[in-house]
């Protein structure tokens, strides 16, 4: 530690940072705790917090509340609880010891009135543990998708929450519109980014993953001083085009709105109907009846002809034609190959004729040769 004299002859030491990171951390701790009896009197003015709880959590509240002013007791705060008008009320008293506990009791029944259980709210009134209450109803307007993207958040079986929790090193509750997250500060601000992120359509696996990988990173010191990009994952964004909805032409807007459907008081006024008496109107309904039986009876007669009344042959086709011409060329082709075949019969009768001539004149000139011999 260096040394500096002032002018009144005091001296003021200086305290490197060197100094500080050789000094235990539990050492610290214990210097910075704040404990009964470091505050030297009362606080001048009484401060208090209120906030609202929704009806459903009025039965839970009025359960544990007399262990939420016990442990309230410890720390001077006093707590009240109005059932009519559906609030929590902390205010501090003349025992109060520690300023800052009144900020952590208002984050007390905040948490309570998120849904959050007693044994795990009170937990905030440690000096290590931090809060926060994150609004997610606002980032997505479309209820379905609002909807999917918060179980997005809790995964299957709510094992994503767990991985979370486990580590961020947070408690995180989802309730409604609001998600509560209890840890150190620095795993708070990780929670808000997967929480927003989330909500904005990026899943929390990709900070999953970025997360154990900073995990592992922090258990070598050799990077320390050292950037992490390099070992980091990064995922690119895939913009998926969807197909837009077909928007149809708008209809002309008309001055006027259309004239209404005629009732039936209306038709009758209109045909005459409405002002007979009662047996016109019967005669004219019978009348109308008659027309109409005769009409049907026409119609029906008509049908029952109508399977007496010979089909229209059909013409006779190209397909047809071509076949009986082909059939006629066939007919032709066999007559040639007949005459064809019998003229060369008769040709080879003639030859035959011719040779057994000749053979005959042979044999008799040699005949005539040998008697003269």
């Amino acid at each position: 530690m260096g040394k500096n004299t002032q002018k009144d002859g005091t001296v003021k030491e200086k305290v490197n940072a060197i100094d500080l990171a050789e000094i235990p951390e539990e050492e610290i701790k214990k210097a910075l705790q704040f404990s009964e009896g470091d505050m030297p009197g009362p606080l001048l003015e009484e401060s208090s917090f209120a906030t609202l709880f929704p009806k459903y959590r009025e039965s839970y509240l009025r359960e544990i509340w007399p262990l939420m002013s016990k442990s309230l007791e410890k720390h001077g705060i006093a707590c009240q609880l109005d059932l009519v008008e559906g609030s929590m009320t902390v205010r501090t008293t003349r025992k109060t010891w520690d300023p800052y506990v009144i900020l952590k009791a208002r984050d007390l029944i905040k948490l309570l009135a998120r849904s959050v259980p007693f044994p795990q709210a009170v937990k905030i009134l440690d000096d290590e543990v931090s809060c926060e209450v994150i609004k997610i109803g606002n980032i997505v307007s479309n209820k379905e998708r609002f909807v999917k993207r918060r179980q997005r958040l809790l995964g299957p079986n709510g094992n994503t929450l767990k991985a979370i929790e486990l580590l961020t090193e947070c408690y995180i509750m989802i309730q409604g519109s609001t998600v509560s997250a209890m840890g150190p500060y620095g795993s708070l601000k990780d929670v808000r980014r997967i929480v927003e992120d989330c909500m904005n359509n990026v899943h929390p696996i990709y900070h999953i993953k970025e997360l154990m990988i900073r995990k592992e990173l922090a258990k070598d010191p050799k990077l320390a001083n050292e950037s992490w990009d390099r070992f980091l994952p990064r995922f690119k964004k895939r913009n998926i085009k969807q197909k837009k909805p077909k928007i149809g032409k708008k209809r002309k807007r008309e001055l006027f709105p259309p004239e209404p459907m005629p009732s039936k008081v209306d038709l009758q006024l209109q045909s005459g109907e409405y002002f007979l008496k009662p047996d016109e109107k019967r005669a004219r309904d019978e009348e109308r009846k008659r027309q109409s039986e005769a009409e049907h009876r026409v119609k029906k007669q008509a049908e029952r002809e109508q399977a007496f009344v010979a089909p229209k042959e059909k013409p006779a086709s190209s397909k047809a034609k071509s076949a009986g011409k082909a059939e006629k060329d066939d007919k032709d082709r066999m007559e040639a190959l007949k005459n064809k075949f019998k003229a060369q019969a008769q040709v080879r009768e003639g030859k035959r004729a011719a040779d057994d001539v000749s053979a005959y004149v042979v044999e008799a000139g040699r005949s005539k040769k040998t008697k003269s011999a």
